[in-house]
């Protein structure tokens, strides 16, 4: 241990904090099996119109949550009743809920590269995740995708009782964490709204992982920006001198 802990005191970030969803799993990927499943258990075919219309609806709820004008429970519980309503549709939208988590939670592709980073970074540094998921969900996936024993500590919206880019979560985070110290941690997703935003609020460094090459202008600039996941060894071998 000792001799990890001098290894580590080299690096110019000894702190990361990983996003999940878009950053190391394919959220997206995830997200369209599992809906395309549950849609057909109910007898509905899950159309491109279905999709659009489930996706606004759920970005607009997701997006109130980390304005924190809506709580966690509204979102998960009211979103597909909201959408379906949109289509003549009446559901109890907390039975969706519950069959879509069970779905959700088996899903866990990996965004290229992320296993073999994680790992390799595990070794030199301490890795942390912080999502606005849902806790049960994000351990299972983690687990699932054999990520899980790379990190020492994982952060959720739901347990904490804020979101990203809430400072108090980040507050919770920073006190939750051993020895830690801003100016040697990074935050790394793919959220200028929730994850670069939230690490600018609360004074560490940010990494945008911008993989869909995303023009956007924004309030708190990243302090790097990379197209993909993999090219943050080039960040982050750059040691203290």
């Amino acid at each position: 241990m000792e001799e990890i802990i001098h290894h580590i005191s080299k690096w110019r970030y000894e702190i990361l904090l990983f996003d999940l969803d878009d950053t190391l799993l394919d959220f997206e990927v995830n997200e369209k099996a599992s809906l395309t499943k549950l849609f057909s258990d109910n007898g509905i075919s899950f159309t491109k119109e279905v999709y659009d219309i489930y996706n606004a609806v759920n970005k607009e709820l997701w997006d109130g949550y980390e304005r924190g004008t809506i709580d966690l429970e509204e979102v998960l519980n009211t979103r597909f009743s909201k959408a379906l309503l949109k289509l003549g549709m009446t559901v109890d939208g907390v039975l969706w809920e519950k069959q879509y988590r069970v779905l959700l939670g088996n899903g866990y592709q990996l965004i290229d590269g992320a296993f073999d980073l994680c790992k390799q970074l595990s070794e030199t540094h301490r890795l942390f995740i912080i999502t606005n998921g849902v806790t049960e969900t994000q351990l299972n996936r983690l687990k699932l995708s054999n990520l899980f024993p790379f990190f020492e500590d994982i952060f959720t919206s739901q347990e904490i009782g804020y979101q990203k880019p809430a400072r108090e979560f980040f507050d919770y985070v920073k006190e939750h964490i051993k020895n830690f110290r801003k100016e040697n941690a990074l935050v790394i997703g793919d959220s200028l709204n929730s994850d670069i935003k939230g690490g600018c609020l609360a004074g560490i460094d940010t990494c945008w992982i911008n993989q869909k090459n995303i023009t956007a202008a924004s309030e708190a600039p990243s302090t790097y920006t990379l197209n993909r996941l993999t090219d943050l060894n080039k960040i982050l071998k750059v040691t203290v001198m």
